[in-house]
Parts: C-alpha cells; sequence; structure tokens
C-alpha cells in the first residue's frame, strides 16, 4: 500500500524521539514523507497539492506530539483547509472513501497518567475521539494510533531505539499489508511492545 506521512513537530530539530521515527521513516523505501512546518512555515496550505497527495495515498499517518490534549496547531488548520465538502464529506465527499487514516504519537506523560485514575483523567483513545470522528466523516477507516508513552523519560533514558525500531516495523506492515486491523482496533493502541499481536 502507498504511505503518507505527515509529520506535525513545531520543534522536531529538538524532538529525540521525532528524529529517531524520521530516521527509521528514511530506511524503509516507498514511504511519502511530508513535514509540515518546514513545507508550510506561515501555515499557507496548498490545497489541491495536498488533496492530490491524498488520493494517490492508501495510508495517511500524522505523526506528531500530543499538544495539550489535542494535535499541534498546523495539522487543525490542515484538516480545516484541505477536507473540504464535496471532496472528504457531504455531497459528493467521497474521494477518500476506505482510505486509512492514523497516527504515530509521542506523548510525555508515562502511560498510567491516562485514564480515569491518571492525572491527565482521561485515556488517551478518548483524547483521540476528534481525529477519529474525522476519519469516520470522511468515510476513512481509522486505526488505533502507534504511541510512545513517557517520552521524556526514554530520550534521558536512552530508551528510544526500541520505540524507532517498532515504528519501522509498523510502517514496513502497512506498506506490505501485513497489519490485522482486527487485531490492531482491539487495542486502544498500539506500542512497540504489542506490535507481534497485530502484524500478520
Amino acid at each position: 500500500m502507498r504511505v503518507l506521512i505527515y509529520q506535525a513537530h513545531p520543534g522536531a530539530q529538538h524532538s529525540m524521539a521525532n528524529k529517531a521515527m524520521n530516521a527509521a521513516t528514511q530506511s524503509v523505501e516507498g514511504i511519502e514523507f511530508v513535514d509540515l512546518y518546514a513545507k508550510y512555515p506561515r501555515f499557507d496550505i496548498d490545497v489541491a497539492a495536498e488533496q492530490e497527495r491524498l488520493l494517490r495515498s492508501d495510508v495517511i499517518l500524522f505523526q506528531y506530539p500530543l499538544f495539550w490534549y489535542s494535535t499541534p496547531s498546523i495539522i487543525k488548520e490542515w484538516q480545516d483547509l484541505v477536507l473540504e465538502h464535496g471532496f472528504a464529506y457531504g455531497t459528493g465527499g467521497d474521494k477518500l472513501a476506505d482510505k486509512i487514516w492514523s497516527m504515530g504519537i509521542t506523548c510525555g506523560a508515562p502511560e498510567d497518567a491516562y485514564g480515569a485514575d491518571g492525572y491527565n483523567g482521561f485515556a488517551l483513545r478518548t483524547l483521540l475521539t476528534p481525529m477519529e470522528q474525522t476519519a469516520r466523516l470522511c468515510h476513512m477507516q481509522f486505526l488505533s494510533p502507534y504511541v510512545l508513552y513517557g517520552a521524556l523519560a526514554k530520550r534521558e533514558g536512552h530508551g528510544l531505539s526500541p520505540h524507532a525500531e517498532g515504528w519501522r516495523r509498523w510502517l514496513v506492515a502497512l506498506r506490505d499489508d501485513q497489519v490485522s486491523f482486527e487485531s490492531a482496533n482491539a487495542l486502544d493502541v498500539v506500542q512497540a511492545e504489542n506490535l507481534n499481536e497485530v502484524i500478520q
């Protein structure tokens, strides 16, 4: 399958986790990679070009750090402009039907910070509901996101390698159509530790 990755990290040059993920991405042939902040530093998004990217892709991944329980702002701007009525949703808006929508997310907080008993109060998957519903509105298949919890601690403890290697394996499996969607979507999130459960 044709995989498209949109990276959206306003401080990507300072993020060791995203640098590790990007290096893993570059090692996989046949992946289209777009750094949204580098491509559109003034948020002047080329809607026609982005829609063409989507049309030629089968899997659309957004790679970003969780910011205030949501996406970095450029993803919202991209969504507002690119996912037009008549293109992505609404009357005649079925151009993205059956394509796969997912994310690669880094979280500074540890896994136990999420959920009713954690200090963030909600499960991560609950916080991602707007992305999931966007996929549904656009007639796309939502796939559980690939997640790194505790990114700051793992950076300091040199624990990013397993995550980056997992990301590489995840991309290869998506490209080669070897992901069990049923198994992946039975999980709230996909992590390096549970990849073997979802790759066929």
